[in-house]
């Protein structure tokens, strides 16, 4: 089949929940992708950086292979002789005591936001029911019913009522709105140190520095979701250690699983995740021995701190190449590491546009928001590759203004 006959085939059985690009992307190696008629595009989306460390890395593959032989799922009905050294592992990479290990993404978001009601409920105080969790206008943390309930994206949160209770919100950047949205049942502050989904949107300097002294202060969780700036993407093995911040809670995802498989977790301090009790919750993959044999192995590739580096370098490159370009129709180039943004202003082409173009040049990557183009390439990058890519991309932009 080619390519038209590919999506005509999927459209047929398959739910219509996204609008991808017109590619059908049959394997992959490293930062590049064929398709099914033999084109080889440079992926520089990283499945929204569940691919931090290219496809099919032979380390991760070796681990996964490695196990593969020996068992796949126990369920924690039983022990598996890889749950421990992957906890350890990550508890220590996160500077946390424990680990409680999920599947996917907004797995991991449920899991913290019930550990901080269980928290505030049962360490704070706060009255059974009144619970406040304080969030930030433009998040993405996924598309469970309790999330898309402090949503403000229509798309993800229309006709999906009626919504969680519980949840104040608050804008993005503002310590003095978070400041003052702080009661007595504010059990925790759920924020994303970069806001991904809304366009590799960066904070104010001092915000996150602000946020957690206000948590400190308050006897407030500071729960950061790292699912996409985590792991090396956005410089640093946390984007949170970019500004020397230590959240209460972690949440991870997506390239915790290396992008072979979904792994998610949360990290904590036992006098926090120790709320939870046998029984109270739970997940049939979650901690299994595939996903914890190959979280093993990205944390391996974390530890030598040689990818977070190249993230920072590269992405100090990427930032300069890209405002020097003087690209006409771009109001703003932002980023952090190998995670950046191009904001259109609204007068040309679309993100979508610019994508379909890239597309068709030899680049992935993908529009948010209508006037946003987001890229996340690989981490394993090289240089000379990377160079090609922006060149590339400078070119689309230029020729794409009228």
């Amino acid at each position: 089949m080619d390519t038209e006959q590919f999506i005509a085939f999927e459209e047929e059985h398959c739910a219509h929940n996204y609008h991808p690009l017109p590619v059908v992307i049959s394997s992959g190696q490293d930062v590049w992708v064929t398709d099914v008629e033999g084109r080889r595009y440079v992926d520089m989306l990283s499945a929204y950086s569940a691919l931090n460390f290219g496809h099919r890395h032979p380390a991760l593959l070796a681990a996964l292979s490695a196990q593969l032989d020996r068992v796949t799922l126990t369920s924690r009905a039983f022990h598996n002789d890889q749950l421990g050294r992957f906890c350890a592992d990550l508890a220590a990479l996160a500077r946390h005591d424990a680990v409680l290990p999920m599947n996917s993404g907004a797995e991991g978001v449920e899991t913290a936001l019930k550990v901080a009601r269980k928290w505030g409920y049962q360490v704070k105080g706060v009255s059974e029911g009144n619970a406040e969790i304080i969030v930030c206008a433009g998040n993405f943390h996924g598309r469970t019913t309790t999330i898309v309930s402090f949503s403000d994206d229509p798309d993800a949160r229309n006709d999906y009522g009626p919504f969680t209770p519980g949840f104040v919100t608050v804008p993005y950047g503002d310590a003095e709105a978070f400041a003052a949205a702080i009661t007595p049942n504010t059990v925790a502050v759920l924020v994303e140190p970069i806001q991904g989904e809304a366009g590799v949107v960066i904070p104010p300097t001092g915000y996150l520095q602000e946020v957690r002294a206000l948590c400190s202060a308050n006897n407030v969780l500071m729960i950061a979701d790292e699912i996409q700036a985590g792991l090396g993407r956005a410089g640093a093995t946390f984007a949170c250690d970019l500004v020397d911040v230590q959240p209460d809670i972690r949440i991870l995802g997506k390239a915790l699983g290396g992008g072979i498989l979904p792994v998610s977790a949360i990290t904590a301090n036992w006098d926090v995740l120790g709320v939870i009790k046998p029984g109270e919750h739970g997940s049939t993959f979650g901690g299994n021995p595939l996903a914890a044999a190959v979280g093993i192995a990205v944390i391996e590739l974390l530890n030598t701190g040689e990818l977070q580096a190249r993230s920072l370098s590269l992405g100090e490159h990427v930032l300069a190449t890209l405002r020097n370009a003087g690209m006409p129709g771009v109001k703003e180039v932002r980023g952090s590491g190998l995670w950046w943004a191009l904001e259109l202003d609204g007068t040309g082409p679309t993100g979508r546009d610019i994508s379909m173009t890239l597309l068709e040049r030899g680049i992935l990557a993908k529009d948010t928001h209508t006037w946003t183009i987001r890229f996340a390439p690989p981490l394993t990058i090289s240089e000379q590759e990377l160079d090609a890519a922006l060149a590339t991309i400078i070119d689309v932009v230029k020729a794409a203004q009228p």
